[in-house]
This record gives structure tokens, C-alpha cells and sequence, in this order.
């Protein structure tokens, strides 16, 4: 053992003091006595006046003398050397993904990281600096080029994993910014190996300190549905085996949180088993599907944050289109253009099917003999015959002084200003219906609710117009799909990865968006543009993101978070990590470092002293009348 700061030792002779307090007399006050009988007692007093006496043997006296040691002890910062990873500059980027939250070592893989850490801290030398990397899904700086043992410690402790997988290539960038003009710098990676390839070379050694056992995990790795026109939503997910043994499992799906199925697979080692399900009921929402072990099994499951996924089911995502039309290749165009939408061609002379349905039909130019109308959504352009929502009265070319309803959303930035309309048919019986193009012969654009359903009118023929060469007729059918099914806030089908940002797309006229995580916590975010980016995804489960205009809620959507990464559920620890060019292996304890033990020893005088003191307080105490009566007996 030895010593940083040896000159404290001087601090011993605080004892000399402390021995010759105790060996002062205190000076005794005069006093008168009643009776001859206390002579004997007074000579005892003046034998007691005298200033010095022979030091006794007092227990306060040995535990202050045994605190003072301690405290010199620690002064002098006593220390052993041992053998230890790494010294100099050290940067130690601490593995917090989610595949550290196993527990194929107990408590935790994280809690085993922490302690890997906490021996690195306890053998750091005076002129050793460490700064502390948590690498998650953004890298964040624990402690900075310090040799602090206690906020290193602190820095440690207080952190916690993940639940995404880490941005290794983010993280090594930013260790590397520490080697910047300095000498003796090197990387220690805590880690249970589950690092990426094409990681970028780093400055300075680069050490491992491998993390886990085993890679025995079963996980979700896909969970999706897909519905088809007219038909029950389907279901497919995939159960993915990592580990060496043969696993059982209980796949459960639950509906909007009741529970639906319960199926048992057996799933080979380093194989996945695929879940299809084609009669699901169509009334539900959120569907989340759990693994559980079965009985029977006796393979472990270490992972368990991969076990859970969520999907959320949206029967109006399909975006189905009827496009009847004698062959206008304008309308075509315009409608395969637009993003969301699946656009079938119709036939005219067969007439509406009538095994399918439609979320939108688009008659141009040609209406059912019948005059009976699809149960849908319309958009009817030149309308060439009565039907049961209005009345052809004949051709106008009164198409002098268009005038738009510039504050409609449906005719928002559309300029009618430079179209040439040749004719048009002048309806009536439309009350149900708003006029939004109108010209002085009477409405080009009608658009309105009834029946349940959404119904606009183009009352004269594309062809006979130059609206489709001009800018004004796409941004006029963008405006009205969006009328017929709302874009989404959320374009997120699939749902996202834990850790990954969002970009929400609100109406324009929204002003605010409030999304709610699956643990409660609400942020509200303000409308500034035309995407709001939302970052804040680090748990996996459903969130749900309202939009406002004011205080009027305007749309309410969920989407769902789930980790989805074969990277981090497959847990197995690596022997061997690729940084750049290098391969990196096991750490060897080669450096020598330091021990201290000063700590401890101030503890330990802390203790003493605490007892002297209450030593001394049961001394104070003023005796017991019994006690006094037994004196003045004897």
C-alpha cells in the first residue's frame, strides 16, 4: 500500500493536544462547610486543585484518538495499485439499448454494465480523466473529462436503458470529439455486442467489456393488417426464435384490449413461424398481440420488452376509387397521381359491379340507367341526366365572371380566373348542396352532404373546357379528396420504430397538436408549418395525437411504437466487435490503476465519532436519586 498525499501524516500531532486536555485538572471553587465532618473531604478538594494529573485510561480519549488516526488515514489517501482496462483519457460509451435489459445475468444486463463501469471509476489514478457516453437511440454525455470519482459514480447510477436500439455510429462520432488534442485516449465499450456493421474508425485503443450469458429469446418481429374491400381484416405477425433451443409459445391477440385468441407455436431455434389470421372482426381498432412461455416449456425467454407489438387498424386507409368514364384520360391521370388513393377503371357498358364496393365513384359524363346512384361517396362530372339528388334543366354558355368561395377548404388556392368553360348543365333541386365555382349563368362546382354521404357536382365537361391544363384543376382535386377522406395527421400505417421521429402533417387550419404517450405524459405542439416533427417515440405502445383549431378538436388518430429490431433481440453477446477496420476482442486487464481507500476510512472515523458522542452524552446525564442515596450510605 501507498500513499498520494504522505505529507498529511504531519496531521498526527493533533493528538498531542488532544492527550494533554485530558490530562489538565479543572480548578475547583472555595466553598464554606457547616461541619467538622467535611474537613476530610476538603482534603481531598486541595489534593484535586493541583493543575496536572496522571493520564488514566479513558474510553473517549481512545475512540478520539482512533478518529483522528482515521481522518489522517484518509488524508493521506491510501491506495493499492491493480490491474485494470484502460488508463489516461478515457471514454467509456455505456450500452443502454434494449437488448440490456435482459436478464440472462441478475439483476439485469444493465445493472451488470453499471457495476463494469463502477470498477473502471474505482481504478482511475489521479491523472485519469473518464468521461461517461450513454449510447441509446441519441447518445448523450453522462459526465465530461473528469476525474471526480463521486460524479462519475453519479453519472452511472442515475442512468437508465432503453427500450431502442442504439445509434452506435452517433455515439463513437461523439467519443472521438473527445480525442481532440489530447494524449493517451482510448474507448471502453460496455456492451452486449449488438453493434451494426460499417461503424466509422475511431482514434486511440478501443476496448470491449463483453455483457451477458446467453441469447435464449423469443420475440415479435413483424405485426401488421391489411383489409380488402368488403372483406374481414387480416392478420400478420411473425414470432422470431433466437436462441439454440426449440421454444413454446402462447401467441395472444387481444381487440381494443379484450382478448380474441390464444394460439400455442413451437418455433425451431434461429427459425421464425408466421401467424395468419383472415377472419378477424372488423370492429376494433388497436390490436396488440403478447408471447408468453408455455407451461410446459422450461427454455427461458430473457428479453421481455420484445414479447408485446401493437398495430392500429384503419378500415378508411384503403382509398378505393370507381372511375366510370367514356375515356378521359385527364381524370386518369389527375386521379393516379394522388397519394393514398387506389384508382380502378370501370367499365361503362357493363355498368356498375356489384360484388365491390367503393369509398369514391367518379361518374364522368354517364349516370345508371336506373338513375339509381352507388352507395358511396360521388363525384359526378357533366351530369348528362335527372337523378333522385337534382334535376338537368339544359346547357348554358352564360360562363362569363367566375367567382370562387376563396374561404372554403374545398376551393382553397384554386384561381378560376384564367379557365375557359365553353357550356355547362343547369341543375336544380340542390339545396342540399353549396355552390363553390359559380359563374353568372349559375354553379360549375356544387358540393355538399346528403343521404350520409359526400356528393360534389362538376357541371360541365372536361373537354370542353381548359381546366385540366391549367394549375387550378389539380390543386381543385386535391381539395376535394381531401373533402372525401381527410388527410391524416398521422401517415404512419405501419407505425414507427422506438426512438424514431414522426413528422405529423396537419390541416391547415389547425393551430395545435396534443399527443399523449402510452404512459400518460401529454406534450402539446405548436402548428408552424406545414409538418410538425415529433421525437419523443421512446416507449414502445400506442400513442394518440389530437389536432385542434382553437378548442374545437378537429381530428383524433393513434399510431403505435414498437421495437421491431432483430439487432437487439438477437441477445447472444458478441466475442468480437468491428470498429472500422479493427476487430476488437475481450478487454485483457493490462494497465495498472488505483485503489483508494480514503472513502472507507472517513466512514469509519464518521462512525467513531458518532459514538464518542453519544459516550459522552450518557456521561452528562445527572445520576438517579437511588444513586445519590447509595454514595452518601457508603
Amino acid at each position: 500500500m501507498a500513499f498520494l498525499t504522505p505529507l498529511a501524516a504531519l496531521l498526527a500531532a493533533l493528538a498531542i493536544p488532544i492527550i494533554l486536555l485530558y490530562m489538565l485538572r479543572l480548578r475547583r471553587r472555595e466553598a464554606e462547610v457547616s461541619s467538622t465532618y467535611l474537613w476530610q473531604q476538603l482534603l481531598r478538594d486541595r489534593e484535586a486543585n493541583a493543575p496536572w494529573q496522571r493520564l488514566r485510561r479513558n474510553l473517549l480519549l481512545i475512540l478520539q484518538l482512533l478518529t483522528l488516526t482515521l481522518l489522517v488515514l484518509a488524508l493521506m489517501r491510501p491506495f493499492v495499485e491493480i490491474p485494470t482496462v484502460t488508463t489516461g483519457h478515457v471514454a467509456v460509451l455505456l450500452d443502454a439499448s434494449a437488448s440490456m435489459n435482459a436478464t440472462d445475468v441478475e439483476p439485469s444486463r444493465w445493472a451488470a454494465a453499471q457495476q463494469a463501469a463502477l470498477d473502471l471509476i474505482g481504478a482511475l489514478s489521479p491523472q485519469d480523466t473518464m468521461t461517461i457516453i450513454r449510447v441509446a437511440d441519441v447518445p448523450e454525455v453522462l459526465a465530461n473529462a473528469t476525474g471526480d470519482p463521486t460524479l462519475l459514480r453519479d453519472a452511472v447510477l442515475g442512468a437508465e436503458p432503453s427500450q431502442a436500439a442504439a445509434d452506435w455510429s452517433a455515439a463513437l462520432t461523439l467519443a472521438a470529439g473527445g480525442a481532440v488534442g489530447v494524449e493517451n485516449f482510448n474507448m471502453v465499450l460496455i456492451s452486449d455486442g449488438g453493434l451494426p456493421p460499417d461503424l466509422p474508425s475511431v482514434p486511440g485503443e478501443v476496448n470491449y467489456i463483453p455483457i451477458g450469458v446467453s441469447g435464449e429469446n423469443v420475440a415479435l418481429t413483424a405485426l401488421a393488417t391489411r383489409a380488402r374491400a368488403g372483406e374481414a381484416p387480416q392478420l400478420f405477425a411473425e414470432i422470431s426464435n433466437f436462441g439454440r433451443r426449440e421454444a413454446e409459445v402462447i401467441f395472444s391477440l387481444y381487440l381494443d384490449g379484450e382478448l380474441s385468441r390464444a394460439e400455442r407455436f413451437t418455433v425451431a431455434p434461429r427459425s421464425a413461424a408466421d401467424v395468419n389470421i383472415t377472419d378477424l372482426s372488423g370492429d376494433f381498432t388497436v390490436l396488440e398481440a403478447a408471447l408468453t412461455p408455455a407451461a410446459s416449456s422450461d427454455v427461458p425467454d430473457h428479453l421481455a420488452i420484445d414479447n408485446t407489438a401493437w398495430t392500429v387498424y384503419n378500415p378508411l386507409g384503403a382509398g378505393r376509387v370507381l372511375l366510370m368514364t367514356p375515356g378521359n384520360l385527364y381524370l386518369r391521370q389527375a386521379l393516379a397521381s394522388l397519394p393514398g388513393m387506389a384508382a380502378f377503371q370501370g367499365q361503362i357498358e357493363n355498368g356498375l359491379p356489384e360484388d365491390e364496393s367503393f369509398d369514391l365513384y367518379v361518374l364522368d359524363g354517364w349516370l345508371p340507367e336506373d338513375g339509381t346512384l352507388p352507395d358511396g361517396d360521388l363525384l359526378i362530372i357533366d351530369p348528362p341526366s335527372d337523378t333522385p339528388l337534382f334535376r338537368v334543366l339544359g346547357r348554358s354558355m352564360n360562363t362569363a365572371n367566375p367567382r370562387v368561395a376563396r374561404d372554403d377548404p374545398r376551393t382553397l388556392y384554386v384561381n378560376f380566373d384564367n379557365v375557359h368553360v365553353l357550356d355547362f348543365q343547369v341543375l336544380e333541386d340542390t339545396d342540399w348542396a353549396e355552390p363553390l365555382i359559380r359563374v353568372d349563368g349559375g354553379p360549375l362546382l356544387l358540393a355538399g352532404e346528403v343521404d350520409g354521404r359526400q356528393v360534389a357536382i362538376l357541371t360541365f365537361d372536361l373537354h370542353r373546357s381548359d381546366l385540366p391544363l391549367q394549375i387550378a384543376w389539380p390543386i381543385l382535386l386535391a381539395n376535394l379528396m381531401e373533402w372525401y377522406t381527410p388527410s391524416r395527421t398521422v401517415n404512419a400505417p405501419e407505425g414507427v420504430a422506438v426512438g424514431e421521429t414522426l413528422a405529423l402533417t396537419p390541416p391547415f387550419e389547425a393551430d395545435t397538436i396534443r399527443v399523449t404517450r402510452p404512459d400518460g405524459q401529454t406534450v402539446t405542439l405548436d402548428v408552424s408549418g406545414p409538418q410538425v416533427i415529433y421525437a419523443d417515440t421512446a416507449l414502445p405502445g400506442i400513442y394518440t395525437v389530437e389536432t385542434y383549431a382553437g378548442e374545437e378538436l378537429i381530428q383524433r388518430e393513434l399510431f403505435a411504437v414498437n421495437l421491431f429490431d432483430r439487432l437487439e433481440s438477437f441477445i447472444q453477446p458478441a466475442d468480437v466487435l468491428t470498429i472500422g477496420t479493427t476487430q476488437v476482442t475481450e478487454a485483457q486487464r493490462e494497465e495498472i490503476g488505483q485503489r483508494e481507500f480514503w472513502p472507507l476510512l472517513a466512514l469509519l472515523a464518521l462512525a467513531l465519532l458518532a459514538l464518542e458522542w453519544v459516550l459522552y452524552q450518557r456521561g452528562m446525564r445527572p445520576p438517579k436519586p437511588e444513586q445519590v442515596w447509595a454514595s452518601r450510605q457508603r
